[in-house]
């Protein structure tokens, strides 16, 4: 799958907080203003959320008001939740571009 750059460059820091954060799972995700959000899974005694609904947490909590992609780089699972937690900021139809450890895209989902 061919994407463009800007959605390129979301999977590009997906998997580079991952890899820094030495996490299972990375996450970004782009405004409607351009600027991004990345986040790695967390996974305390206390607290677990997954990369995706963390960057999204994030873009929200700066007060972002909607979305215009998301990626995930995991070894694991999208699951349904990290992809309503994106439909919550973004809307529905957003893509959400899903890929493998070497940042390669092996699905795109709609929220």
């Amino acid at each position: 799958m061919t994407l463009d750059s800007e959605d390129q460059k979301i999977v590009t820091l997906a998997r580079a907080t991952r890899a820094r954060a030495g996490s299972d799972a990375g996450a970004a995700v782009r405004d409607t203003d351009g600027r991004t959000y990345a986040a790695a899974a967390v996974d305390l005694p206390s607290l677990q959320i997954s990369a995706l609904r963390l960057a999204v947490a994030m873009a929200a909590s700066s007060g972002v008001t909607g979305l215009e992609a998301a990626a995930v780089v995991s070894s694991g699972d999208v699951t349904d939740d990290d992809v309503a937690a994106v439909r919550d900021l973004g809307g529905t139809g957003l893509r959400v571009f899903v890929a493998d450890d070497d940042g390669s895209v092996t699905a795109t989902l709609a929220s």
